[in-house]
């Protein structure tokens, strides 16, 4: 090695030694890449648990919350190849991710609505197709969801007798219920795709017992109102002593102003679409708009509120599309007709224009 090195120029003798010292530390860095990986991916966890989650739930803008979801989920659930699977942040973005393509699929309802309404028949088969595909992503995403939930807390939905996970946060107690929101808004998404996702409908029935775990009052009547949407899709699963499952969401719909999270409103909207109650959506979609001139939201919880308003204004905009052609007016909404009520009525004050 020395006398072949001897034979060789100043100038290559460096370049020879370049080379090796750069070879020697990309096997270095081979070699430590792994426990790099492995620290990067618990700080990021860590910081996504402790930080990055409580601020995305006090976010106002959803649309903005679930880019959130769809960018961030691929780079931090990257890192279950060489650590732990951050699976209660992970149920939280897949979440978000699920909401972004429901919100594409709202659209492409709409526009089979406004087809619909105006006869254009190819349009709105059209139409029909991508919104059935984009409720298969959007159960897809959803049921994914419920599973990292589970999973984070080891709770197995299905075993006999019930057995309620430990919950050590507020946090924990809000990843698992939404969890548990989600994996039956999977089952409904499943359903408006034509079954494309393929969601397994038990986790009906153990979300219902699973609710039980949490407190129905602290988290504004969510835990009773996902049990009410399971007793009308399964009645076997309504105990013989529980109440009408249209009284109990109404209950919960007051308990949801009360502490600031109109999910219950959204769920019996959901429910009065799916079982044909007329009167139950307009009751829903009422309350919901009363109730913005009053209501306290859960600051922590901001993007819970907002989400569940989405749901609401959504089923309102159905309504409004399929019998008149247009979403919702802003001040129309709460009501079902654009009949305008002359009592009462707002005008502004153009005179400071002037």
């Amino acid at each position: 090695m020395i006398s072949s090195l001897a034979r060789l120029g100043p100038h290559l003798i460096a370049a020879r030694l370049k080379a090796l010292s750069l070879a020697a530390v990309v096997a270095l860095a081979g070699c430590s890449a792994n426990p790099i990986y492995t620290t990067t991916g618990v700080v990021l966890s860590n910081y996504s648990e402790g930080e990055a989650t409580p601020y995305v739930l006090q976010m106002s803008d959803a649309q903005m919350a679930c880019a959130l979801g769809e960018g961030i989920d691929p780079l931090l659930y990257s890192f279950s190849r060489v650590t732990d699977a951050p699976d209660s942040t992970g149920s939280l973005l897949m979440l978000l991710a699920g909401n972004c393509a429901e919100y594409e699929a709202w659209e492409a309802e709409l526009a089979y609505l406004r087809a619909d309404y105006e006869g254009d028949v190819e349009a709105a088969k059209d139409a029909r197709e991508v919104a059935k595909r984009l409720n298969a992503l959007t159960a897809k995403r959803r049921y994914a969801s419920f599973q990292r939930a589970m999973a984070a807390y080891e709770f197995d939905p299905g075993a006999e007798p019930l057995e309620c996970p430990f919950l050590f946060s507020e946090q924990d107690e809000i990843t698992f219920l939404l969890g548990l929101l989600t994996g039956m808004q999977a089952i409904v998404n499943d359903a408006n795709s034509g079954a494309m996702a393929g969601v397994p409908r038990n986790i009906a029935p153990q979300a219902e017992r699973a609710a039980t775990c949490l407190d129905n009052e602290k988290w504004g009547g969510m835990p009773n109102a996902i049990r009410a949407l399971v007793w009308l899709l399964l009645p076997d699963t309504r105990p013989a002593l529980a109440p009408d499952p249209w009284q109990v969401l109404e209950h919960s719909r007051e308990l949801g102003v009360e502490k600031g999270m109109r999910v219950p409103h959204a769920l019996q909207a959901v429910a009065a679409e799916t079982f044909g109650r007329p009167e139950k959506l307009e009751e829903a979609i009422a309350s919901f708009a009363e109730a913005d001139a009053t209501i306290e939201v859960w600051d922590e919880y901001r993007l819970v509120d907002e989400v569940a308003a989405g749901v609401v204004r959504f089923s309102s905009d159905k309504h409004w599309t399929a019998n008149y052609g247009y979403r919702t007016p802003q001040s129309f909404f709460g009501r079902m007709s654009p009949e305008r009520q002359t009592e009462n009525v707002e005008t502004m004050n153009l005179d400071d224009l002037l």
